[in-house]
């Protein structure tokens, strides 16, 4: 789904060229067949797409299961799964369209993911912006079972309809972590981003496997702003402006967030475990270059992306992915993929062992991609917002 943003009136100084390693698609050649259980050059891959599924309705969040299916929601509030053996199954398995606001172009369901112990309790943890007034909303809710949604958590979203983030995920910890907008319309209006008084503009880390007092959750003793006065204690990361779509790499537990910009630079930023509490940066910045001095503070350590992207050949909005950890393309392990909605392009950023960051443009997503996800297995899906399309996505070793 689009999330457009409006231009600052002024041009920004220090503008970035992209931030590219190796800029320049692969070659067209002939695809490589090796057995290498080591990572390539990000230069020798390319990525392809087949599309498996029609007939979607503006799908955006997307989720593996325990049993080999993909759960899909869409936006107005129905999930429908899909398996590779039997394809989309024609009536949704959960109905929440309910409970959902989507007065909006950027309100709805919007994400999607399984309790650590699906398989045994069916149980999964849904974002949306609920009825009626697009309150942004964590909740739990057993496959099938809408009338028994249990909400977690909310925050008030009613002045704007647009910046919402909404992904939701388990880390490696078994703690839930949900992300949220900064608030809406342009420019931080609230000044969100820098502000721990509020959970717009976060990414919040809560334990659902307890309840503490009145709250369905606890907070984790290590979140970092436990004992900061005036803050909210869910919060683990701040300075976010609309996350639109983060994930946990599922063998070191990073986080990898790709974050949509007001109108200049569209961010990826990797978070190791360790560095809970990191600020990302807006309203100060909009990736690396300043946005709004004003919200800047004096000593404050903000975190880098590790990759950024200007708005030029019709890229528009980052939509962040996943990192591959499948068996089909062994070259590919450990490298992170996203695209943008507009351009469709695939950027592909890896770690570097000695420090740093590569990264490529590897090719072209199918169009419109709203959300990239793993199955059980490690393989890629995408998923195309108005043409409805469900889109599996491999990697191809390519001659260098």
């Amino acid at each position: 789904m689009s999330r457009r943003r409006r231009r600052p009136a002024t041009a920004l100084a220090g503008l970035l060229t992209l931030a590219l390693t190796a800029l320049a698609l692969p070659p067209a050649s002939a695809a490589v067949t090796t057995t290498a259980d080591e990572a390539v050059p990000l230069t020798e891959l390319t990525v392809t797409a087949e599309q498996v599924a029609t007939g979607l309705r503006r799908p955006i969040a997307i989720t593996g299961l325990p049993d080999g299916r993909m759960l899909i929601a869409e936006k107005n509030g129905t999930v429908r799964a899909y398996h590779p053996g039997t394809g989309l199954a024609a009536d949704p398995v959960l109905d929440l369209t309910a409970l959902v606001d989507t007065s909006d172009n950027e309100r709805g369901l919007l994400g999607i993911t399984p309790a650590p112990d699906f398989a045994r309790t069916g149980m999964l943890y849904v974002a949306f912006t609920g009825l009626p007034a697009g309150a942004l909303t964590l909740a739990r809710v057993p496959l099938g079972a809408a009338d028994r949604l249990q909400v977690l958590l909310t925050q008030e979203h009613a002045e704007f309809g647009n910046h919402n983030g909404g992904q939701v995920a388990f880390g490696r910890d078994g703690y839930l972590y949900w992300s949220t907008g900064d608030g809406g319309n342009a420019y931080d209006p609230f000044k969100s981003g820098q502000d721990l008084g509020t959970l717009l503009g976060k990414i919040v880390r809560i334990d659902v496997g307890r309840a503490c007092g009145a709250q369905a959750y606890c907070v984790p003793r290590d979140n970092p702003f436990v004992r900061t006065p005036g803050a909210r204690p869910e919060i683990w990361l701040y300075g976010l402006r609309n996350p639109w779509r983060f994930s946990v790499d599922p063998v070191d537990g990073s986080l990898w967030i790709g974050d949509v910009g007001q109108g200049l630079v569209e961010e990826i930023d990797h978070i190791r475990p360790w560095q809970g509490g990191a600020n990302l940066g807006w309203s100060c910045r909009e990736g690396t270059p300043v946005f709004d001095p004003e919200q800047c503070r004096p000593g404050v350590h903000y975190t880098d992306p590790v990759f950024e992207y200007d708005h030029q050949n019709d890229n528009c909005s980052v939509t962040g992915g996943v990192v591959y950890r499948g068996s089909r393309t062994p070259e590919a392990r450990g490298t992170y993929i996203a695209g943008d909605y507009c351009s469709t392009r695939a950027f592909a950023v890896r770690p570097r062992p000695g420090g740093g960051y590569d990264s490529a443009i590897i090719g072209n997503l199918p169009i419109q991609p709203t959300a990239i996800a793993a199955d059980v297995h490690g393989e890629l899906y995408s998923l195309s917002d108005l043409p409805g399309w469900l889109n599996r996505v491999s990697f191809v070793h390519i001659a260098g």
